[in-house]
């Protein structure tokens, strides 16, 4: 595919790249609905399917760019792509969603959430810095990768045993599997035929994205940190923006900021650590910069959500032109 998309005309080049962002779209969504079957036919509470794999397939199309990044040596587009998409969620997802509709901040998620992101930030600037484990520095070694799976599965571990225990005390516990009449339940060999086609849909849509990127960035003498931070993350975060849209428009937002969160830390945590692990992920100076941002617009937000326990449509307006002025500030440099 490389070989192709390197010698193709540049507008198929482009039609490549929405090809390969249509593949890792429509790919998660039928590999999360054939395993939260598969899951709900073992009789694995909503909670947990809700919390897992649900959960975890938001992150899928940046887990198959960043890994097909990281393998193929483009290792600029790898932390590019987690930390613009970290940010677009965060500024642009939440910005659009208070400017239709007041969004509410659980207790947990100013509590717990924003500030268990704001770790997980500090914590890949921290490692990719030292680059722990490798002797060249500045970059995400195999035992970095590690340390971030590891702590994504102790985060994984709290979050179902909380919401298990309050499930117990019969509390109502939001989460983004929904209900158990949320899980659509289909047949086994259908369930197994969208996990496979699914898994092959996301990880031929990685590769796709990330030849089709790098191309472009060639073409158009841009760097590939920029068509990560960009084109690409922006790509891969269209999904949560268009089905915040749709739960603002409804005045259904309850959960929008905390699910962006959520996303986050799973980007950092779950895509870089599976990518570091695979193969050692590159850490630029560029990166460092861009971490940095990430930490201070996290701050804001978590500034915004402390002082009135909502977003607001000014906040939002600010959150978006806090976006454009990164978008100027990232295009100039």
């Amino acid at each position: 595919m490389e070989k192709f998309i390197n010698n193709a005309p540049f507008a198929l080049v482009l039609v490549c790249l929405i090809i390969g962002f249509v593949l890792l779209i429509k790919g998660a969504d039928f590999f999360v609905e054939g395993s939260s079957s598969v899951a709900k036919r073992l009789h694995v509470p909503s909670i947990i399917i809700g919390l897992t794999i649900v959960a975890m397939g938001t992150s899928l199309p940046e887990t198959a760019v960043s890994v097909s990044a990281s393998i193929t040596g483009n290792n600029e587009l790898a932390v590019s792509n987690v930390v613009g998409s970290n940010i677009f969620n965060l500024m642009v997802v939440i910005g659009v969603c208070a400017m239709i509709a007041t969004v509410n901040v659980a207790k947990e998620t100013i509590k717990r959430d924003i500030p268990f992101s704001l770790i997980c930030a500090g914590l890949l600037l921290l490692l990719g810095i030292l680059g722990f484990g490798d002797k060249s520095g500045m970059m995400l070694g195999h035992f970095d990768g590690v340390i971030f799976i590891g702590a994504f599965a102790g985060y994984i571990f709290y979050m179902i045993k909380i919401a298990l225990k309050a499930s117990k005390e019969g509390k109502k516990v939001e989460i983004e599997g929904g209900s158990d009449e949320d899980i659509k339940l289909i047949s086994v060999p259908l369930s197994i035929l969208f996990i496979i086609g699914g898994a092959a849909a996301i990880a031929i849509g990685g590769d796709i994205t990330v030849d089709a990127a790098s191309r472009i960035a060639s073409d158009l003498g841009m760097s590939q940190t920029l068509i990560g931070l960009t084109i690409v993350s922006i790509g891969t975060s269209l999904p949560e923006l268009v089905t915040s849209i749709v739960a603002a428009r409804k005045n259904e937002v309850d959960m929008a900021l905390g699910n962006v969160i959520g996303s986050n830390i799973f980007n950092i945590l779950l895509v870089l650590g599976i990518a570091a692990a695979i193969s050692p992920v590159g850490f630029l100076m560029d990166n460092i910069v861009d971490t940095l941002i990430l930490i201070i617009m996290s701050s804001a937000v978590l500034v915004f959500a402390w002082t009135s326990k909502v977003i607001n449509r000014k906040e939002g307006i600010a959150m978006l032109c806090m976006y454009a002025v990164y978008m100027v500030y990232i295009c100039m440099r």
